[in-house]
């Protein structure tokens, strides 16, 4: 088999995977089994996000996290054992995910009305769409009926998740691994329209950015002064900044407004700059909210989709921070 036949055949199963997955979730999975589920989840969110308005982020970038590794099974969620070191504590997730408790409240109300029915997977997809929604973004439908994993790995979350430091092209590979397209890749990147992050993901581009220059030339020369003003070089503890200088705290297109202003704060964000077709894309979002808000909802719904376990496959883990025994 050549290489060229080795490639279609693997794109070919990973669309029948996908598709297969996707015919197994339904909205509404838990109208009859546990009708108020959806809702203690918005409950739950709420109460989270009026505490501390930034979980809201955390719970988006939680299920993506999710997604992006062995699929959305709610592997994220497991803690780490003395036998073995979970995805939440790699480095490409500890410290900065964040929003675990409100998962866990939600369980444990779901679990005194629907024992053993609603998988903490689908708990983080519907609080995932509650944090756009109450954030400004548009609402949507959640297909449900995932079923929880039973493995989690440190290593795997290195290997799939897109680091800040992704080119435009590694970025567009990334995405497609998981069915994903080019506009998805784009438009799910919106999200970093919320929320905040530690200095240590960006530094590089203030201070070492190559062996010719210290400082990203890409990057916005006020912008950078800010930035080394709250990012001092050798900080002990490892301060955080808003991903978006607009609107931190808004599901909304100050991300890509701030990506044509020379301000997306990683190198990922700013890349999008550099490829006409995602260039445009970025141009297109900035113009059109409403454009973007109903592509953003559709993506998230395609990349909930991502390796499903249904079925017989997994488990409804009874603690969302533990496989049952």
């Amino acid at each position: 088999m050549s290489c060229k036949q080795f490639q279609t055949l693997v794109s070919v199963l990973l669309f029948l995977y996908i598709v297969d997955s996707e015919a197994q979730l339904q909205t509404g999975f838990y109208r009859s089994s546990c009708g108020i589920a959806e809702f203690i989840v918005k409950q739950e969110v709420r109460n989270g996000f009026f505490k501390d308005n930034g979980i809201a982020a955390g719970l988006v970038r939680l299920h993506f996290h999710d997604c992006f590794v062995r699929g959305c099974d709610g592997s994220v969620l497991i803690d780490s054992t003395a036998s073995n070191k979970a995805e939440k504590d790699s480095p490409a997730n500890n410290p900065s995910l964040r929003g675990f408790e409100v998962i866990d409240n939600a369980k444990a109300r779901i679990e005194a009305f629907c024992k053993g029915v609603v998988s903490c997977a689908d708990i983080l997809a519907f609080a995932a769409r509650d944090s756009i929604e109450i954030t400004g973004g548009f609402g949507y439908d959640v297909p449900s009926g995932r079923k929880d994993g039973r493995v989690s790995l440190d290593t795997e979350a290195s290997q799939n998740l897109p680091p800040p430091s992704f080119n435009v092209n590694q970025l567009t590979q990334a995405f497609a691994n998981k069915g994903l397209t080019q506009e998805e890749m784009v438009t799910l990147s919106g999200a970093h329209t919320l929320g905040r992050s530690h200095c240590t993901s960006f530094s590089n581009r203030l201070y070492s950015f190559s062996t010719n220059t210290s400082q990203d030339p890409s990057l916005d020369a006020f912008y950078a002064s800010q930035l080394r003003q709250q990012c001092p070089r050798g900080t002990g503890p490892n301060p955080v900044v808003p991903m978006d200088s607009f609107s931190p705290a808004q599901t909304d297109v100050g991300y890509y407004r701030g990506v044509l202003s020379n301000r997306g704060l990683f190198t990922s964000d700013q890349t999008l700059l550099t490829s006409p077709i995602t260039q445009a894309q970025v141009f297109q979002n900035a113009q059109n909210p409403f454009l973007w808000a109903n592509k953003f909802a559709a993506a998230m719904v395609n990349m909930g989709k991502i390796g499903v376990l249904t079925g017989n496959s997994g488990e409804i883990r009874a603690n969302c921070r533990v496989i049952n025994s």
